[in-house]
């Protein structure tokens, strides 16, 4: 006999009484699918009838397991709530604390730790045990905030999308959460009141923005930086460059006064890191650096905001997601030295950018010859141009970068351009740019301010830095092709030096504070060395900027070029410089400008150039400059087709090679066996 037709689901489990420690990763997807096929395959048993002697002597009713009773709050996973009392039936439908115990939403509290990978810890445990068994009051329920749950469930999307899981069905902030005016109360007020006590009792030598020092999964890296984005908006949003070859978003966060713009005569610096999958201590740097410069900016950092006020910060935590996702699966004791380090094409991202360093050796003694803003070399295009180097290439013509660092791993150490030697047999060898001193200078900063990449007993990794206090020459050190400090500064106006963190590529979760802290003033001093030289604007006589004028300095063969709005940076050492700025059609200025050792923010020199008649001149037509800066992937080889385009007739177009558009735009006409491939 079934009372009253109610029937009850539940299965029998062991639970734990303490957090478990994480699961493996091979063990997670079959707890999953044992959990939900004994949620799914549960039989419903009915509940037992009182005997109608009991009954009648008043041992029990029928009835008792539908009138609301507030007992002991007894469930051993939930006995660290801030109340003591709780109430059956619950908002599930348990009557007693045994049915909650065997109900699978009991069970999901109990593993969910480890499935997480201890993300989102221990705050979705309190909110589950809310539902469980809420708080009671005078036989009464009082139910949890729904603004608690949906808060909740933003924070931790990222961690559910890591493992492919939904959000808890009972953890509905809309079916199970009450209002704030219904009276509801916070499951984690307990524990964001605790959180306020340890951050009232740090130091003020301490820094005052809470950090979780943790490696960061691709899905919750996306996660934190657009809710980053999100707190700090005025300052900050987050934008894609492009996806890597597994379709991963190569997602910058940016950091200004006015972000998402330009602002005149601001200079723009990009951080970037994770260029080899397996290098992660750079990724973790850029992404705590992230969420420093929001925070301390919020709470008042005169220095920070000085920072973001003057200079437009790019952070690229990430250049290489699919590399770190393969280092990422072995984890740090068993990855290996090279496990991750190419994308997955296995290229070696740095070393697939164009090689400019061997054209500019071989031409450097003509005249005519340019060395700011090389054109890439068509055949480059011909070879294998990773996804995410072509994305990294059009962020960099897109922005006026003044100044970049790319984090690395392996040694400890910052290096400068020329990576590539001078003579190509010569393995190590001294390869200066023109701008040798300005560079030292820049990896002097960081290293100086890194608390021990300059000391002098500082162990290293096999290689021996002590003489230069941390920095060395690429080419000098070991010389490579086609890498992008290099052609940032061939092809750009931008200054990169390349920033080894140190011996240890995938350092362990007890490393990664220490490692901040060893780094985070460098990073600081780094991004305010921007503000070094001179900056200007150049403009005609009425006052409108020049785009594109040239700004040279005597005995530096290396020009930068303005911006859209005519305006200027040039990174300078203290001295005497005589600088020249020239334009197509406009007169020619030289100054001569005196930089004291005691400037401490770039000096400001503008120019304005009259018009003047164009005279032709042989070497336009000999030595073209601009036109071919300007002429990027001329083949169209990234050019993504979309759908078929299909005549009025119904008939589907024959899509061209890809070869099609250049010769066709060029008015040459292609030769005879490319016409007979099609």
């Amino acid at each position: 006999m079934q009372p009253k037709g109610r029937r009850s689901c539940s299965f029998k489990h062991t639970l734990p009484h303490h957090t478990p420690p994480s699961l493996p990763s091979d063990m997670r997807p079959g707890l999953v699918l044992l959990f939900l096929s004994l949620a799914n395959s549960c039989r419903c048993a009915p509940h037992q009838t009182c005997p109608p002697g009991d009954e009648l002597l008043g041992r029990c009713s029928d009835d008792d397991g539908d009138r609301p009773t507030c007992t002991e709050l007894n469930l051993g996973y939930c006995n660290d709530m801030e109340y003591s009392r709780t109430i059956f039936p619950n908002i599930l439908g348990h009557r007693s604390r045994l049915e909650a115990e065997s109900g699978a939403e009991y069970l999901l509290l109990s593993v969910i730790h480890g499935l997480l990978n201890g993300e989102c810890s221990p705050e979705i445990r309190l909110l589950g045990c809310s539902v469980v068994a809420s708080p009671c009051r005078d036989d009464k329920m009082i139910k949890p905030c729904r603004s608690t749950c949906d808060a909740l469930r933003r924070d931790c999307a990222h961690a559910f999308d890591a493992i492919e899981m939904a959000w808890p069905y009972f953890l509905d902030c809309d079916r199970f959460f009450a209002s704030d005016h219904e009276g509801c109360f916070d499951p984690l007020a307990g524990l964001k009141a605790r959180q306020e006590q340890e951050m009232s009792s740090l130091s003020p030598e301490e820094p005052s923005t809470i950090i979780q020092f943790t490696h960061t999964s691709n899905a919750h890296m996306y996660s934190l930086l657009k809710r980053t984005a999100a707190k700090c908006s005025p300052i900050s949003h987050v934008y894609s460059i492009g996806r890597s070859t597994e379709g991963r978003d190569l997602l910058v966060i940016e950091f200004s006064r006015n972000p998402g713009q330009h602002e005149l005569l601001e200079p723009e610096i990009k951080l970037v890191a994770n260029m080899h999958g397996n290098e992660v201590l750079g990724r973790q740097l850029l992404i705590y650096m992230a969420q420093y410069l929001c925070s301390e900016y919020n709470l008042g950092n005169q220095r920070i905001q000085t920072i973001i006020n003057t200079t437009r910060v790019h952070i690229l935590a990430s250049m290489n997601p699919d590399g770190y996702e393969l280092a990422a699966s072995e984890g740090h004791l068993l990855n290996g030295w090279t496990n991750g380090r190419t994308n997955a094409q296995n290229l070696d991202l740095n070393r697939n950018f164009p090689d400019l360093t061997s054209i500019f050796y071989r031409n450097r003694r003509s005249r005519h010859f340019r060395i700011d803003h090389m054109a890439i070399p068509d055949a480059y295009w011909f070879g294998k141009v990773a996804p995410e180097t072509y994305a990294v290439m059009k962020w960099m013509r897109s922005l006026p970068f003044v100044q970049s660092a790319s984090l690395h791993g392996g040694d400890l150490v910052i290096s400068y351009p020329f990576d590539f030697s001078r003579h190509p047999q010569e393995e190590r060898m001294l390869s200066p740019t023109p701008d040798e001193q300005v560079f030292k200078q820049l990896a002097r900063t960081y290293a100086d301010a890194h608390a021990t990449m300059s000391n002098n007993d500082t162990e290293r990794c096999g290689a021996s830095f002590y003489r230069t206090r941390g920095i060395i020459n690429g080419a000098l050190w070991y010389s490579f092709a086609g890498g992008m400090s290099d052609f940032n500064y061939l092809h750009t106006n931008c200054l990169e030096i390349t920033v080894e963190l140190g011996c240890d590529k995938f350092p362990s979760e007890a490393e990664l504070y220490p490692e901040w802290k060893r780094n985070k003033e460098a990073l600081l001093s780094f991004m305010e060395s921007v503000h070094r030289g001179i900056k200007g604007v150049v403009m005609d006589g009425d006052g409108n900027g020049i785009k594109g004028a040239t700004i040279s300095v005597r005995g530096i063969r290396k020009d930068v070029t303005t911006a859209e709005d005519g305006d200027y940076w040039r990174l300078l050492n203290p001295g005497t410089h005589i600088l020249t700025a020239t334009a197509k059609g406009y007169s020619r200025v030289t100054k001569r400008v005196y930089l004291p050792h005691s400037m401490n923010k770039a000096g400001r020199v503008d120019f304005v150039l009259e018009k003047v008649p164009i005279e032709p001149d042989i070497d336009d037509h000999l030595f073209p400059t601009v036109d071919t800066w300007d002429r990027f992937d001329p083949y169209n080889q990234f050019e993504r087709y979309g759908e078929p385009d299909r005549s009025q007739g119904g008939i589907e177009r024959e899509e061209k090679p890809w070869w099609w558009n250049y010769f066709s735009q060029s008015g040459i006409s292609p030769p005879h066996w490319l016409l007979r491939s099609v």
